[in-house]
């Protein structure tokens, strides 16, 4: 049988032709390290490799909400801390109150700092995050959550919890509503230290009115100390939340570190394989072309 000059034309190249694209696919697969360039590639593989890839942009996602939500624990935390010194403080301050031998005017003196305490515990329950947000007024975050009236302050702000999703089963509450901190169980703090302001500056002018005050005192005391454990309760459920956060975190990281080295099977290139099939590539290519020449007698090919 004869074989047409065409044929072996055709042949010749069609072979060459499909030993430059195995050629460019290793030369693209060394540039960019990876082993799959196109789903055809391996389809089975890069199925995996997309399943794998979202759920490492899932994981990526709690991962961005943890640290929203430690953002937003921490800096309700160091507002408790310094409403919980403040407190104490106000405590330490009517250790002396009840003392019998002072004065109207020295219980005006401590009643004025008491007053004080006040308008600086409201101005720390009013407290905004960096964004500019209050950190005590639920969903109301542009609202204003405490107002200074005649009795304290009134709360102007929702009890709603702000959720974030931080892992595929937990949703986090990550706020603290202002009626929940200082006005918990209709113990409000606010209106304690008002009345012991009135109560201070109000004149011991006999036995009736001394009772009054020591009874007045001693209510006030009692509530304020309901205040403290209040406060120091909330920042132990931070305190917990922050540790789960810290673990959920570990756990996370774990996770991650797993996507990305089952991504790294799939997907990343031997170098060693890969270069050692262009170095044949290429040897075979070249012996192609000689072979080409040879059963063609077209020597012009070795210039193209």
């Amino acid at each position: 049988m004869r074989i047409s000059t065409n044929t072996i034309y055709q042949s010749g190249i069609s072979k060459i032709s499909s030993l430059q694209a195995d050629q460019t696919k290793l030369q693209q697969q060394i540039s960019t390290g990876k082993r799959i360039t196109l789903p055809s590639d391996d389809p089975i593989a890069s199925t995996r490799a997309l399943e794998i890839s979202h759920a490492q942009g899932v994981n990526a996602s709690f991962a961005s909400g943890r640290q929203t939500a430690q953002l937003k624990l921490n800096t309700l935390e160091s507002s408790l801390a310094s409403i919980t010194s403040l407190l104490v403080s106000t405590q330490s301050t009517l250790v002396g109150a009840g003392n019998g031998s002072l004065s109207d005017l020295q219980r005006g003196f401590i009643a004025t700092e008491l007053n004080g305490s006040l308008e600086e515990l409201i101005n720390l329950a009013n407290t905004q995050d960096s964004s500019g947000d209050f950190i005590y007024a639920g969903f109301k975050t542009d609202t204003k959550p405490f107002i200074a009236n005649a009795s304290g302050a009134s709360y102007a702000g929702d009890s709603n919890q702000q959720l974030i999703q931080v892992d595929a089963q937990r949703l986090m509450a990550a706020n603290i509503s202002g009626d929940n901190v200082f006005q918990a169980g209709g113990n409000d703090v606010f209106t304690t230290l008002s009345n012991l302001v009135t109560l201070l500056n109000t004149p011991i002018t006999n036995a009736a009115t001394q009772a009054a005050f020591s009874s007045g005192l001693a209510t006030a005391i009692s509530n304020l100390q309901g205040s403290v454990d209040n406060v120091l309760n909330v920042r132990a459920a931070i305190g917990s939340k922050l540790n789960e956060l810290d673990a959920l975190d570990t756990a996370g990281a774990d996770r991650a570190l797993q996507y990305s080295k089952s991504l790294s099977e799939l997907e990343d290139l031997d170098y060693a394989s890969a270069l050692s099939d262009l170095a044949k590539q290429q040897t075979i290519m070249e012996a192609a072309q000689k072979s080409f020449v040879e059963t063609t007698k077209l020597s012009l090919f070795q210039f193209i």
